[in-house]
């Protein structure tokens, strides 16, 4: 920043007073895009960079947000935790992260005992071990944006993608390929499971929309979305009578998990079973084979969650919740589509 360069020298460079400059700098009301460009161009053109450390102190705050996961070790949240530090970062954030374990108890003393306690002035929250009807007994004061599948009462937003509708895809895409016999490992079908019962509602629905009966004994559940979960459940799959010739896993390294027992049992990887995973980590882009995957937009929902939070924070007045649905696709690879030809010799 240009020595001295203040926020009224950008105001008089734009033409525009200095409340403007804080709305466009902070984000913290809406303000015209002609206007916003021209103090953007203001900005840039004197060096300008606010003060966060006076404007947090100024306005009582910390200058800090915390995150909110169940589990460090999960390839899912380690990837998002680094979209939501940059998105974070570049509104001059620092980032405090908290592991939970899944556990309720430590969940809702973490919702209730208010932000000033731990010094930090609103949090992007995933629970696990907490059901909807939990999230109602957190403090009213703190701004809170939630991840995962807890609907927004009115008083905080959240943040995810359709997991029905990506589910539904990704039970279509294996029955798309003439496999009849799509088993499904994940299902949580307990007060706290509400992401796998959607992703099982995916998948019955693509099965009645293909016209096809749910074999039951094909649905597994799992206490967690890993490795030895997937493992596990693939091998309770293949000593059935009739085992799958599919399935959609309900993350990638429960996918990985499958693969394994596959690879052990001596079964080829899609021609034997076709496998589907979810969350698109980067273990499963580099497996063998790699793994088909649901794709969430997680840089967009690290950067959404940290704009809605911030907004939370700064608003002098509540703002109201919102349902916000980020994009997601499908991802074909290997463990479903098999493996490129080799080119022949001399091509």
């Amino acid at each position: 920043m240009a020595k001295g360069v203040t926020l009224r020298d950008v105001a008089e460079l734009a033409g525009v007073s200095s409340r403007t400059v804080s709305n466009v700098v902070n984000g913290y009301a809406p303000v015209a895009e002609a206007t916003r460009v021209r103090v953007q161009q203001a900005v840039d053109q004197l060096g300008y960079r606010p003060n966060v450390l006076a404007r947090n102190l100024a306005a009582g705050r910390s200058g800090q947000i915390a995150v909110v996961v169940p589990y460090l070790d999960t390839p899912y949240f380690a990837e998002l935790l680094q979209g939501i530090i940059r998105a974070a970062r570049v509104q001059g954030y620092n980032v405090l992260i908290d592991q939970t374990d899944g556990d309720a108890e430590h969940e809702k003393q973490f919702l209730t005992r208010g932000s000033q306690s731990l010094l930090f002035d609103g949090v992007i929250f995933s629970p696990l071990g907490l059901a909807q009807s939990d999230l109602s007994g957190r403090d009213p004061g703190l701004p809170l944006v939630v991840l995962g599948e807890r609907v927004s009462d009115g008083g905080f937003d959240h943040v995810g993608i359709d997991d029905v509708a990506a589910s539904l895809e990704a039970t279509e895409h294996l029955l798309g390929l003439g496999r009849r016999r799509v088993a499904a490992i994940g299902d949580q079908p307990y007060r706290t499971g509400e992401a796998a019962q959607l992703r099982t509602r995916g998948y019955r629905l693509a099965h009645e929309r293909a016209g096809l009966a749910v074999r039951e004994e094909l649905v597994v559940s799992t206490p967690r979305f890993n490795r030895s979960d997937g493992a596990s459940a693939m091998a309770h799959l293949l000593d059935l009578e009739e085992p799958p010739d599919a399935v959609f896993c309900y993350s990638d390294l429960v996918a990985l998990g499958a693969l394994h027992t596959l690879a052990a049992r001596g079964l080829r990887v899609p021609e034997d079973v076709a496998v589907v995973g979810y969350d698109d980590i980067e273990d499963g882009r580099y497996s063998n084979p790699s793994v088909t995957t649901v794709s969430p937009d997680k840089k967009v929902i690290a950067e959404t969650a940290v704009e809605r939070l911030l907004k939370r924070i700064g608003s002098p007045t509540p703002v109201p919740g919102r349902e916000i649905r980020a994009p997601h696709r499908l991802i074909p690879r290997a463990s479903t589509m098999g493996r490129p030809a080799a080119p022949a010799d001399g091509s």
